[in-house]
């Protein structure tokens, strides 16, 4: 993993370190700093577009999460520790926008990422109002080629089907994963991926019950949203392992129920000795 020192332009949130937002190594891990970047855009402020909705001139909708990037570059903690969420905007659309995000200790980048926003009702992914394209153009980040290509990602259609994959882990959807749309939350399904990589890792290497279990979760993420996942329901994650560095491995994985895909990731993390039959 590689921390550049630098700080990116955007408006600053500090967030505390919580006891939950750690691993098991004592530092953060990359689902607790996908939380502090929801955190932070939580709680920016769009007063132009909440004055519209406040007003009653659009809407009902709902705020979707299409599309998001987490990497966890360096260790940050321990609990009590506070941490700066640098958020701006990369890219405006005619339906959507995307969030860029660095976590910042100091002048010491430790994690980023990004998110992909819709508004939507039940026809579909709705036009952003003018009110919300003016708040959004006060945070604009610098453009650049790889924000512009990463605007509108593609899955390739092969992650869409359970053939590409080679390990299965099923799980069942709980109500407190569930949110005010009324779906299971982005970051219950992310900790859904954690849990999938650590059941092929321990298959991959015979572990029992009562082993030592290794410390393995993924550094990053990337992830699509391409249906919802709701409760009750009986999932399956998929995955395979689509490559196997010195020290990492890169994952592909999925979310179906039955034969329909829900949701597609990418994670790289460590390779243990002895782990993904090498």
């Amino acid at each position: 993993m590689n921390a550049p020192e630098h700080q990116m332009a955007g408006i600053q949130v500090d967030v505390p370190v919580r006891q939950a937002d750690l691993g098991r190594d004592g530092s953060a891990s990359t689902i607790g700093m996908a939380r502090w970047l929801e955190d932070a855009r939580i709680r920016l402020r769009l007063r132009r577009f909440e004055r519209l909705v406040g007003e009653g001139r659009f809407g009902p909708f709902q705020i979707l999460l299409v599309g998001q990037r987490v990497s966890r570059l360096a260790p940050a903690g321990p609990a009590g520790t506070r941490v700066q969420v640098h958020t701006g905007v990369r890219r405006v659309g005619r339906s959507s926008f995307t969030f860029g995000q660095e976590v910042m200790v100091g002048d010491k980048r430790v994690g980023g990422g990004d998110a992909t926003v819709v508004l939507a009702d039940r026809s579909g992914p709705l036009q952003l109002p003018d009110e919300l394209i003016a708040d959004l153009d006060e945070m604009r980040l610098p453009e650049t080629e790889v924000a512009a290509r990463s605007a509108a990602p593609c899955v390739p259609p092969e992650r869409l089907h359970r053939a590409h994959y080679s390990y299965w882990t099923p799980l069942r959807s709980r109500i407190g994963d569930v949110d005010s749309n009324q779906h299971v939350n982005f970051i219950a399904l992310a900790m859904w991926y954690d849990e999938a990589v650590a059941a092929f890792t321990l298959d991959s290497i015979g572990s029992a019950a009562g082993d030592s279990v290794p410390d393995l979760p993924p550094w990053s993420y990337q992830i699509h949203y391409l249906g919802e996942v709701t409760y009750p329901g009986s999932y399956e994650v998929a995955l395979t392992v689509r490559s196997v560095g010195t020290g990492s491995v890169h994952y592909e994985l999925g979310v179906f129920r039955g034969s329909t895909c829900l949701g597609v990731a990418d994670a790289i993390g460590p390779r243990g000795d002895g782990a993904h039959g090498q």
